[in-house]
């Protein structure tokens, strides 16, 4: 029994619950404790599973092939990943097929439900010749358009921080849903100027990954120092405010978050990035409980957040 509603992902039509699994984080969590988080979201409802290649797959893989599990799931995976220490993206066809079928190989399925082609943030890494493009003719999208015709890939979408980079993939017409990262939380709405319109026109599905901003709305004090390179733009003013808010009001930052997220104006799921049992029932317990709609007016009128979603 899960008390999450079910979400329609643009004209994927594919009806996930509200709150995914994320997999970025869950190396850092051993095999036992990937195995306790998952189940843990099973038993919640959550039924989109996001994977990360080269990390725990295999283990996810184990506990899916229980029971039927599998079919009970949407099963993620990703393309042109960082892999452990490798900091390079590979979008050739070779390495995107050899990618898939690894996955498809460690999560025991012969078919993905979604593939997403990661590693391309910004457009300039094209202009500098750092990676090839994704997009390009004999590159990873058309792999995967071959590999969706074969029946191993359902879906095909792209994940990314850079609007651009998103629009551009979505203009190939082949683009069924986005996952975008930092671009829509209580830090920043850019995403809802920026993508939020041309995904409702053309019906793109979008997976809002990334609510509490790699670690600055958890509820621990925000600091800078800590947070990765890729949110220091976000960082201290804004976030220590918010914290200072919901301290002073014994307020849990997280479940306002979650909360804010949920009520996009746009077709799509959260996908929090949880790395332990314990992180997956919060996260649950965030998108599940209620905030008053007093609190949302206070909380949207002191910083500035439009909150008629909820309220």
């Amino acid at each position: 029994m899960t008390d999450l509603a079910t979400r329609r992902l643009g004209r994927s039509e594919l009806q996930p619950a509200a709150l995914g699994l994320g997999g970025a984080w869950w190396h850092k969590a051993g095999r036992q404790g990937t195995i306790a988080g998952i189940e843990a979201a099973l038993d919640l409802g959550m039924n989109f599973l996001d994977t990360y290649p080269g990390q725990h797959e295999q283990t996810w893989g184990d506990v899916l092939a229980q029971d039927g599990r599998r079919e009970g799931v949407y099963l993620q995976a990703k393309v042109s990943c960082h892999v452990r220490n490798e900091r390079t993206s590979d979008h050739s066809a070779a390495k995107t097929r050899s990618s898939v079928e690894g996955s498809l190989r460690d999560l025991r399925t012969d078919y993905l439900d979604s593939v997403i082609i990661h590693g391309y943030d910004q457009p300039e890494q094209l202009q500098t010749g750092d990676i090839l493009d994704p997009l390009a003719p004999g590159n990873a999208l058309d792999e995967l358009l071959k590999m969706k015709a074969e029946g191993k890939v359902r879906h095909i979408g792209i994940g990314a921080r850079s609007a651009e980079v998103h629009k551009r993939a979505i203009a190939t017409g082949h683009i069924e849903l986005i996952l975008t990262y930092l671009e829509y939380n209580l830090l920043t709405q850019a995403a809802a100027t920026e993508l939020f319109p041309l995904c409702r026109e053309l019906d793109v599905g979008v997976i809002l990954a990334s609510p509490l901003a790699m670690g600055l709305l958890t509820g621990a004090e925000p600091d800078a120092a800590d947070e990765q390179h890729k949110i220091r733009d976000l960082t201290e003013p804004r976030a220590q405010r918010m914290w200072r808010w919901c301290q002073e009001r014994d307020i849990d930052i997280r479940h306002l978050a979650i909360q804010y997220c949920l009520a996009a104006p746009v077709d799509g799921f959260v996908l929090p990035g949880q790395a332990s049992a314990d992180e997956v029932r919060s996260s649950y317990e965030a998108a599940t409980c209620t905030v008053g709609a007093d609190v949302w007016r206070e909380f949207g009128g002191e910083f500035g957040i439009g909150v008629e979603g909820l309220v």
